[in-house]
């Protein structure tokens, strides 16, 4: 049995239980969804780490988003539509003024940033920022936020993948460099154990190091700042202001304690946990992995919980498999998370992998599921061998949804959006797949729950992501979780790792 229909956008709900399908019209005209309860931010307070001149830049846009801001002549309001000023859309007070501020000396946080030890290099760079977060712990204020603002040749020098043409230091091989996070003894060169025991990524080491002073950050590059940006070819594109602000201003927001929305179609007691591996073995062919699990609930609020270490990855059939102790572990941790931070009796718990869910794991997951809880395990995973089309220039229909049976189908989460007039992507749509590999549902409710949750993007305020919030965020929260095992103090709230 086979079917094609158009789910319509999915509503979220904002203050005084209005719903609407778009964040901007919600917020714009009622307000975010916890602007009548006690948790509701209403004056926020925060910290700016960063260069003179990225200090300077944000405090112009502390002062820009304090007002209306509209976009430039030519630009489509429907993608993106006027920003009506920081207090109106979140009847929260944004300070034009950070209540701290540590400047970092410019050349040599870009000195740092080109040392071509990838190790050292993210190391250093981290430690600038670290030296003024740790200053907080002297000021008696209750910080909601910390910003770094990050200078877009540091940001450039210190990814995954950086590598640096003209730089300082000594070339260290990648067998040194495992060899050195293993805790090899030096013999005549000086360097640190803890600087190969962390993420070669600056802005995911950040992130986990500065877990310890419990209080969320927001990375900023110094271009995002700018008012009146060049789009000279050899320069970053940017998008509108108004597009930033509303950006920009939601996940301060969110991260600042506030709620801008919540699911208008979730159900009470259900949540969604999403299930994410990294290989940690450092051979070519090792099966050893870690797991992680991040748990989404109807209110829209986030957990995140680490697994063990284990053999978990096949170099065979590159799928990563938990046993069924490691799985009844796994859940038995994000459950008893759940539990310490108030959390309601659950009903039904849904769980999304990218990988397949085996017979062991999911046995491993019926045991730790606690008594009259629905379980079910579920794939959902990129099919780029599927395209689909229509007549005319315009490509497939967010929402559209292809059943195959009655326990597989393909969604467009991607693809033309009718909100706006336009598809806002590059290339043609990838559809999802969706297999309820265990456990009964319904795979067109599955499938509509999965559609819904591509809304739960706090990082930033758009109609709707390609990917659902359990399986859009895994490599993130994996990468700060995983790659940083000498991290100790996790904290387990979602927006710490975004």
């Amino acid at each position: 049995m086979t079917s094609l229909k158009i789910f319509e956008e999915p509503a979220i709900e904002f203050r005084y239980g209005q719903q609407l399908s778009d964040p901007h019209d919600g917020l714009s005209l009622f307000g975010p969804v916890d602007a009548d309860s006690s948790s509701h931010p209403k004056n926020i307070i925060y910290g700016v780490i960063g260069t003179k001149e990225g200090v300077d830049a944000f405090n112009n846009w502390s002062k820009r988003i304090n007002a209306p801001i509209v976009p430039a002549e030519g630009i489509s309001k429907r993608l993106w539509p006027p920003f009506p000023g920081f207090r109106e859309i979140f009847d929260s007070v944004w300070p034009e003024k950070p209540s701290f501020v540590h400047e970092i000396e410019r050349d040599r946080l870009l000195h740092a940033s080109r040392n071509v030890d990838p190790n050292k290099r993210a190391y250093s760079v981290v430690d600038e920022y670290m030296n003024g977060i740790s200053l907080l712990e002297k000021h008696d204020e209750s910080f909601n936020l910390i910003v770094c603002i990050v200078p877009d040749e540091v940001w450039r020098n210190c990814r995954p993948e950086s590598r640096i043409a003209d730089g300082w230091g000594d070339t260290v091989s990648k067998k040194t460099r495992q060899l050195r996070a293993e805790g090899q003894t030096p013999l005549f060169d000086e360097w640190a154990i803890a600087e190969y025991q962390h993420s070669v990524d600056f802005r995911r080491q950040l992130k986990a190091r500065a877990m310890h002073f419990n209080v969320p950050l927001q990375i900023i590059r110094e271009s995002t700042l700018e008012i009146n940006p060049d789009h000279d070819s050899e320069r970053r594109g940017l998008t509108d202001m108004s597009d930033r602000a509303w950006n920009l201003s939601t996940a301060i927001y969110y991260k600042s304690g506030g709620k801008p929305w919540k699911l208008a179609s979730a159900r009470e007691g259900v949540c969604y946990i999403g299930i994410s591996f990294r290989r940690t073995g450092k051979e070519f062919n090792s099966k050893t992995a870690c797991c992680a699990a991040q748990m989404f609930l109807d209110s829209g609020d986030g957990i995140v919980f680490l697994g063990d270490d284990g053999p978990w990855y096949s170099p065979e059939n590159k799928q990563f498999h938990l046993t069924e102790v490691a799985s009844k572990k796994l859940l038995e941790g994000i459950l008893q998370t759940y539990d310490q931070l108030e959390g309601k009796i659950l009903k039904e718990i849904f769980l999304h992998s990218r990988s397949d869910i085996s017979t062991d794991e999911f046995k491993g997951y019926q045991k730790a599921c606690p008594n009259g809880v629905k379980i079910v395990g579920i794939r959902v995973k990129d099919d780029p061998f599927i395209r689909l089309f229509r007549k005319g220039t315009r490509p497939v229909i967010r929402g559209t949804f292809w059943q195959i049976n009655e326990k597989t189908g393909y969604l467009w989460a991607s693809g033309f959006k009718s909100r706006l007039a336009t598809y806002d992507g590059w290339e043609v749509p990838v559809p999802l797949r969706i297999d309820i590999q265990h456990g009964k549902a319904s795979i067109e409710q599955v499938s509509r729950d999965i559609f819904s949750l591509t809304k739960l993007n706090y990082n930033a305020c758009k109609l709707g992501d390609s990917e659902p919030v359990t399986i859009g965020f895994s490599n993130a929260v994996g990468e700060i979780l995983i790659s940083n095992p000498k991290i100790k103090e996790r904290n387990p709230k979602f927006k710490f790792y975004i």
